[in-house]
């Protein structure tokens, strides 16, 4: 028995079957075509490994490849695990509205952790591949998570409900059927790995590769857990030090509009695959293999040159737009950003030191506006908790942690560019930011 399941005979029928399966329950949203081809070229690699295995030179490069992208993933995201954690929670909560399960809400309570232990898994086993350490553990671990990737992407992509991935943070956003064809990809690239994997060997001693394991992992840990507690070492998104708001909050000079036009959903009736058809190639005429299900916009192109901000917008407490007299302050300004008062740090010794701060700079002619998308009451509970000193405007809780990912954090900001910002673990005295920022 134990001959027969190690057998190529056992392995066709049980590789066949699970892609036979795949094949039967992919959604309509997916062309059978287009599973059919993915399914066949991994049958191919999974039961053709004796011939793929032959030369050593497909497995190195599909090593390094998949190493150096697994790797590249983990630091990007890694760099800043707070955002990571925030698509994953955004991940969850359309999980939870889809299926009614209550694990996911708990899932989401533990996104951030997940978010730094996906990070350093990512990285830790891009080091391993590349060194050969642990081959078969590193293999199962590397198909388990690329798996459980393709998943969440294809979901996205068949239902529309996650604009980006976050696999490569602010730096690059990808769409979610960019990510779903970069996930199928490395799942390809990693049952090559499997088909080649007596080509994998260690490349050092032993005890060389456990100390590498070891400093990896150290390494690995510390930069995510240093990211968090600070803020994103690199800045991609559009409030980083340096950048102009409002001048992100302009089109560049070729802009383009997106471009849309009227279009319709048909379902075939022999393959049950919903496709997209436009006014000129509908086919109203063809009932006997097209049914209508749905009339929508569908989108020709994207925006070409947008704004890299489209969603910044400041109301005072009475509900006045004051956005504009905010980003033309020709003077310096302190905008202390509490995206949520209810999850905001509650270090006695921090707000002492932020109402210290207020009176400082409001001797000083500086002006502090304190920016959160919590409500009047929240705002009320806050300032009578901590005898806030500050007063609140209203901005989108989403537009506040994207501009700084801390809450609170300080940020100080001249004609609308940002010149400086801080976590809550790092805000200096005001004489400390007057000195060394304010000339």
């Amino acid at each position: 028995m134990k001959k027969f399941l190690s057998s190529k005979v056992f392995r066709a029928i049980w590789s066949i079957g699970l892609a036979a399966l795949f094949y039967f329950i992919c959604p309509p949203c997916f062309s059978k075509t287009t599973i059919a081809i993915i399914l066949g070229i991994l049958l191919i690699l999974i039961n053709g490994s004796a011939l793929i295995a032959r030369s050593p030179w497909p497995t190195h490069i599909a090593r390094v490849l998949v190493g150096g992208l697994f790797i590249f993933s983990g630091f990007i995201k890694a760099n800043d695990p707070l955002g990571f954690s925030y698509k994953l929670q955004e991940y969850f909560e359309v999980f939870k509205a889809d299926t009614g399960l209550g694990m996911f809400e708990w899932f989401a309570h533990i996104a951030l952790p997940l978010a730094i232990m996906i990070c350093v898994s990512e990285m830790l086993l891009g080091v391993m591949l590349l060194i050969c350490y642990k081959r078969e553990l590193t293999l199962w671990l590397l198909f388990a998570q690329i798996a459980f990737f393709t998943f969440l992407t294809f979901y996205s992509a068949c239902y529309n409900k996650v604009t980006h991935c976050g696999c490569f943070g602010d730096f690059l956003k990808l769409k979610p059927w960019e990510s779903f064809w970069k996930d199928i990809a490395l799942l390809i690239l990693i049952t090559m790995l499997f088909a080649g994997k007596e080509h994998i060997n260690e490349l050092m001693f032993p005890a060389l590769l456990g100390v590498v394991f070891i400093v990896s992992a150290v390494a690995s840990i510390a930069f995510p857990m240093y990211a968090y507690r600070n803020l994103p070492p690199l800045d991609f998104r559009a409030y980083a030090i340096g950048m102009n708001i409002k001048d992100n909050m302009k089109a560049g000079a070729d802009y383009q509009p997106a471009v849309y036009e009227s279009g319709f959903v048909y379902e075939n009736l022999k393959t049950g695959e919903l496709k997209d058809f436009t006014m000129k190639n509908y086919p109203w005429e063809d009932t006997l293999n097209w049914k209508w299900n749905a009339t929508k916009n569908i989108l020709v192109h994207d925006a070409i040159n947008p704004p890299k901000i489209t969603d910044f917008t400041v109301n005072n407490a009475e509900g006045v737009n004051i956005t504009d007299s905010i980003l033309n302050n020709k003077d310096y300004s302190f905008w202390l950003v509490c995206y949520d008062l209810t999850k905001t740090e509650e270090d006695a010794s921090l707000h002492a030191k932020l109402n210290d701060f207020y009176t400082l700079a409001t001797k000083d002619n500086k002006k502090i506006v304190g920016m959160t998308s919590s409500g009047a009451k929240e705002i009320d509970d806050y300032k009578h908790a901590h005898q806030a000193l500050y007063d609140f405007a209203s901005v989108d809780g989403i537009v506040l942690k994207t501009m700084i990912r801390s809450n609170p954090g300080l940020i100080l900001v001249k004609n609308g560019t940002v010149i400086m910002n801080w976590h809550w673990r790092n805000i200096p005295s005001y004489s400390e930011i007057k000195d060394k920022f304010m000339k």
